[in-house]
């Protein structure tokens, strides 16, 4: 991760490769935004005549690129968007430009960026904020299975210099360090969903998990297949039968004070769809049917960073569905944990089904609230697309949820639980179908199967992210190409919401 400092607004003793500033759109065309007198003083006055030969608008996601002169840098310009009313742009538009930038600068080491003085002076926290952590963001990438590593000329940079009027201000240091401890945080999730599924087994996703955490500080407990069968986890274990490489459960422990919170995440390492096989093109995007697993484990480590005064426990259940010789069927009936029958329908609803163990050993704690995300539909995808995830269950952490993801970024829609939907799960052999038959509404009927499963008084939000939580197109913003860390940033928005007014 990169290293972030910050400085004043000079570029006199600032040894930086390129230097990062803002544009907007206007009807009159691109038009640099407060910060970038920098750069226009040092080009002579000329910086936006520069932009607007090279054809600059100032869109978002724009970076265009005037080439360094004699004592000034790089000049990197990031489209903020439309000018807003009185000149100040949203949090979004900065975080998403400062992404942007950094991505487009492979290969410079050391880069300065003025998007926290878009907003004008003295610097808004928010734009401070936004700035810093879309840089840290951006500056990420994934060479692991690189056989010629990453070369200088293709790395992101490794430090992030942001100009700021008082770089002693009070407050800075925190910006900072939440800052690092969110991208680091999302880096983790991105790393775990970018991992080939050969290399994350539900056993090694736990030990990776377990490091982590006890890295962060945090308690961890690891039940391996013994452990799940002893304690009676039919769901996990009827999941992972098909593969040689059994299932585990991974339970993580935040010992803060405050109200207690549950966080579940579905730990799928590789989704075949097991006998109800699914279609090879496309297959290969379910090695990020762990996201929701993953955003969990990495929440965590972001909530010990940040010390938040509240007792958070993560149940992440974690299995790999192949067809393999002990593949659970269709008709199969489970008896899950806690002791309730159902009867699979479908083995590629397998999600909702770890789950429901994960849910009632999580409702186990006594929870205030409780909080689940996972790749769980492929409705998801179709009813919202690929950028905004469908946040269900309790109205009012529904709600919380969904502003959460509003501030920091991250879409968010609410999605109801219509009653008529229920009956499509009912079984004529056990208490509950895993699916219903039908098409319709298929992201709302999977939170209708995980509400049967949640204690009752326990309020709670079933976040589904099977679009958001892997990016197979371009990257744009901070979001790279791969995991994408989606919605590690909003559980963290939220539990800093219940934390603050419980």
């Amino acid at each position: 991760m990169a290293e972030l400092t910050f400085a004043p607004p000079t570029l006199d003793g600032l040894a930086v490769d390129a230097l990062v500033v803002g544009t907007f759109t206007t009807p009159d065309g691109v038009r640099p935004a407060p910060g970038a007198e920098l750069a226009d003083t040092a080009l002579g006055g000329r910086l936006a005549d520069a932009l607007t030969a090279l054809g600059a608008t100032g869109a978002e996601d724009e970076v265009v690129k005037v080439a360094a002169v004699a004592g000034v840098p790089l000049v990197v310009a990031a489209g903020l968007g439309r000018a807003p009313d009185g000149g100040v742009p949203g949090p979004a538009a900065v975080r998403r430009a400062a992404g942007a930038a950094i991505r487009a600068l492979t290969g410079k080491e050391r880069v300065a960026s003025a998007l926290a003085l878009a907003g004008g002076q003295p610097a808004d926290p928010e734009t401070v904020a936004a700035a810093a952590e879309g840089a840290l963001l951006g500056a990420y990438s994934f060479t692991d299975y690189k056989t010629t590593g990453q070369g200088a000329g293709t790395a992101p940079p490794g430090a992030v210099t942001l100009l700021v009027p008082d770089p002693e201000a009070d407050g800075l240091s925190a910006v900072a360090h939440r800052a690092g401890a969110l991208a680091g945080a999302v880096a983790l999730a991105r790393d775990l969903v970018n991992t080939p599924p050969n290399d994350l087994s539900p056993a090694e996703f736990a030990r990776r998990a377990e490091e982590a955490a006890r890295a962060a500080g945090l308690e961890v407990e690891v039940l391996d297949e013994r452990a799940l069968a002893a304690a009676g986890y039919g769901g996990v274990l009827g999941v992972g039968g098909g593969s040689d490489r059994p299932p585990r459960l991974v339970r993580i422990r935040h010992a803060g004070s405050g109200p207690r919170v549950a966080l579940v995440g579905k730990g799928i390492t590789f989704d075949s769809g097991g006998i109800s096989i699914k279609p090879a093109a496309g297959m290969d995007q379910m090695k990020a049917d762990m996201a929701g697993a993953a955003a969990v484990v990495a929440t965590m480590t972001a909530v010990a960073a940040l010390d938040l005064p509240l007792e958070v426990v993560a149940t992440v259940p974690m299995a790999e569905n192949l067809p393999g010789g002990g593949a659970y069927r269709p008709a199969d009936v489970l008896t899950m944990y806690g002791g309730k029958r159902v009867e699979v329908l479908n083995t590629d609803a397998e999600g909702r089904i770890i789950l429901a163990d994960a849910i009632v050993r999580a409702c186990e704690d006594s929870p205030a609230y409780l909080i689940e995300t996972s790749t769980l539909t492929g409705a998801q995808r179709i009813a919202l697309g690929d950028r905004t995830a469908g946040v269900m269950g309790s109205e009012e952490l529904r709600a919380r949820v969904v502003a959460a993801g509003d501030r920091v970024g991250e879409g968010m829609w609410p999605m109801p639980m219509p009653e008529e939907l229920r009956s499509g799960l009912d079984s004529k052999v056990a208490d509950l179908a895993n699916v219903t038959g039908e098409r319709a509404g298929g992201m709302l009927v999977g939170g209708l199967f995980l509400r049967e499963f949640v204690a009752d008084g326990v309020a709670w939000a079933p976040v589904d992210v099977a679009g958001p939580a892997m990016n197979t197109g371009k990257p744009w913003g901070f979001t790279p190409k791969g995991g994408t860390g989606v919605p590690v940033r909003t559980l963290v928005a939220t539990l800093e919401d219940i934390a603050e007014k419980g």
